[in-house]
This record gives C-alpha cells, sequence and structure tokens, in this order.
C-alpha cells in the first residue's frame, strides 16, 4: 500500500471530515491566469495597474469605472471557461461522503460549482465573480452579475452596463462580491468563521494549487499542522503548504488535476 493510499484508508475508515483546500493553480488548469500572473495587469490611460492595486476598496472608491473594466474582463474570460478534471474530481469526493468531505476554495470563478461541489458544503472565502452587492452597503443582499457587454477594453464602461451596476435602491454603484486586499475576512459575506470551524473537524486536510499567500488558508493549514491531523498537499513547487505536509502527511508534485483525480479515484468514487 502506497503512502497516499494509507492516509485516504485511514480518513476512510474514521469519523472525521477530508477538508480540500484550493487556489488558483486549480482553475490555472481550465485556462484561467492565477491572480498574481502577469496577465492579471490592466493598463488604463497611460498607467499599467497590478492586481494588488486594482483589488482594493480604495481604489474603488476613486475609481470604480477602471476596477469594474479589470474585473468584469476577468469574469468574462472565466465564463467561457470550463471545469477541468480538478474540479470535478473534488465534487465526486464530496456527492459519494456528503456528510464528510468540505471544500474550502480562494477561487471566485465558480468552476467549483459549475462541477457540482455543493454550495452547503463550499466555503467560498473570497467570495464570487457570479455575483455583486451595493457598494455603500444599503443593503447586505447580493445579486447575479449582468450580462458582460463589450465596455472591458479600458477604464470606461458602456451606459448600459454603467446603469446595471448601479444600485436600484441606492443608487450608488454595485461592487463585485469578492474579498478585496484592504479588506477583512468575514462571516457574513464570505462564511470564514463556517470554513475555520469545518477544519477544526478534519482528520485530513487536502491543499491543492495554492501556496497559502493569504491569511485565512495559511491559518487553516497551521492549525491543521499543529492539531496532527496529515495534509496531502498537490503542488507541482515548494510552499509552505508542501513543507507542512512533509511533517506529517504527503507531497505530491504534480498538477491538480491528476493529483485529485488519484484521490478521487483511491476513494472508490465513480
Amino acid at each position: 500500500m502506497s503512502d497516499l493510499e494509507e492516509l485516504l484508508a485511514d480518513w476512510r475508515e474514521g469519523t472525521g471530515a477530508l477538508v480540500f483546500l484550493t487556489g488558483a493553480g486549480v482553475s490555472a488548469e481550465s485556462g484561467i491566469p492565477t491572480f498574481r500572473g502577469t496577465d492579471g495587469y490592466w493598463r488604463a490611460g497611460s498607467v499599467n495597474y497590478s492586481p494588488m492595486q486594482l483589488a482594493t476598496a480604495a481604489m474603488f472608491a476613486t475609481q470604480p469605472e477602471t476596477v469594474w473594466c479589470w474585473y468584469l474582463a476577468r469574469f468574462r474570460r472565466a465564463q467561457s471557461a470550463e471545469p477541468n478534471d480538478a474540479h470535478r474530481a473534488v465534487a465526486r469526493v464530496q456527492a459519494a461522503y456528503p456528510e464528510r468531505s468540505f471544500l474550502v476554495t480562494q477561487n471566485v470563478d465558480g468552476l467549483h460549482q459549475r462541477a457540482g461541489s455543493p454550495l452547503a458544503t463550499t466555503f467560498s472565502i473570497h467570495g464570487s465573480g457570479l455575483l455583486m452587492r451595493c457598494s455603500p452597503a444599503c443593503t447586505d443582499a447580493t445579486s447575479p452579475l449582468p450580462p458582460i457587454d463589450d465596455g472591458t477594453s479600458s477604464e470606461a464602461l458602456s451606459e448600459e452596463m454603467r446603469a446595471r451596476l448601479t444600485c436600484k435602491t441606492c443608487g450608488g454603484w454595485m461592487r463585485p462580491h469578492v474579498l478585496w486586499f484592504d479588506e477583512y475576512y468575514d462571516e457574513l459575506h464570505y462564511r470564514s468563521d463556517t470554513a475555520v470551524s469545518v477544519s477544526l473537524r478534519a482528520t485530513l486536510l487536502v491543499t491543492a494549487g495554492t501556496t497559502g499567500a493569504t491569511s485565512l488558508p495559511f491559518s487553516i493549514g497551521n492549525r491543521c499542522a499543529r492539531n496532527g491531523v496529515p495534509i496531502i498537499d498537490i503542488n507541482p513547487d515548494t510552499n509552505p503548504f508542501a513543507e507542512l505536509s512533509e511533517q506529517n502527511g504527503l507531497w505530491l508534485r504534480e498538477s491538480a488535476s491528476s493529483g485529485l483525480t488519484k484521490i478521487a479515484e483511491l476513494l472508490d468514487v465513480a
């Protein structure tokens, strides 16, 4: 029996939770560029903005159209992408073990959900590119992102898109339903407390396509490691989760689709 088979057999014979923690590397196999990659940069006028500049409440407060144009271009790309084997493998495990398997994802593209991961046990801790909400927060309710027109090539939106991105209640800007760099995780918008609670039930953590560059995923990994939870890290490149997995668990130096498919197959998931 291989180390991977042994880890999965131990989990299957127990009663604890299996928690998947996924990041941009999973969706990269569907053609979606990683957030911090060169494809994330956006030119508006004579300025070339980085994602870390654009994805902030401060930037939105001063240049909402520029921020929206950048996001709409990214969201359009996500909408045209298809789930890959990694997304499907996670969904298959969740379907086979509905009471014991959970997904915490940093991805906002909705591909996990389109692959079949149920909303009840999927925690999109960075929000959703399919939704928007009122920026002045006259309500906390979310609404679907409107159809994306061609106003994504510069810092200017079309009149029609600008109207679609206006709150019908207060007349203020709607905003993408995503967590910005200068904001904090919260339960109301991102179910972050619940995601942490679920991770405390884990007897196996599987990380894929993430380096833990943001605080909550890194905290979940460290907390699991301190509690003696085995970690299976799936990533071809070295990263903090790989180091944690070498303490107690396994590092699979391969793509997310390859590693997650193996896990689904070894769990006898059809």
